[in-house]
């Protein structure tokens, strides 16, 4: 998997369209300064914790005695049932209602920027291949910037492109999850079964 592949399937598993009207709901209450504030404090959270799974994660692997191919699997199974609720949301939405005062860690950074997909593709990438964390550390960190730009500009882009366009853009994504998950799934099961490529 290349550096672009890597960030665009980040990019995909972060979200950060279909966070935007969440994130607009839950900083509503406060001041535009100390929402930008916030989302910035959330988002440098969010990295900080893909960072420690990517670096770290196959170290909790190896101490599981987990094999690649069943992290592969596994984490094709789970994207692709992501990407199947990115395609048909449910009706309760993501989080539900904040209780009161100003989201720290969680919801925001926790589980939306930095959700159990995201950690579990960082810790895929890096335990399956550990010599090219620095690669792969590039492309947590485009993919990052990209949501960073995204989820700061969460209002202009509300305004601009509305309800139904992000709601059909995330759909997309949610297709493209789906194939990126199948061949995640695949390349485990073929990986196992020891068939070679081609």
């Amino acid at each position: 998997m290349t550096v672009a592949a890597a960030a665009l399937l980040l990019f995909l598993i972060l979200d950060p369209l279909g966070n935007v009207p969440v994130v607009l709901s839950l900083l509503r209450p406060l001041t535009p300064k100390r929402q930008r504030l916030v989302m910035a404090r959330e988002l440098v959270i969010a990295l900080v914790v893909l960072l420690l799974f990517l670096w770290f994660g196959q170290y909790a692997l190896e101490a599981m005695h987990l094999r690649q191919e069943s992290v592969s699997i596994a984490g094709g199974i789970v994207l692709f049932l992501i990407g199947i609720r990115m395609i048909f949301p449910t009706a309760e939405g993501v989080m539900g209602e904040l209780p009161g005062g100003e989201p720290f860690i969680v919801p925001v950074a926790i589980p939306m920027i930095a959700g159990p997909s995201g950690m579990a593709a960082v810790m895929l990438m890096g335990s399956q291949e550990p010599d090219r964390m620095a690669e792969w550390s590039l492309a947590l960190i485009i993919a990052w910037l990209a949501t960073a730009v995204i989820l700061m500009s969460a209002t202009l882009l509300y305004k601009w492109l509305g309800q139904r366009v992000l709601t059909a853009v995330e759909r997309l994504m949610g297709m493209l999850l789906v194939a990126l998950s199948v061949q995640m799934f695949l390349d485990g099961l073929t990986a196992y079964l020891g068939i070679g490529p081609g």
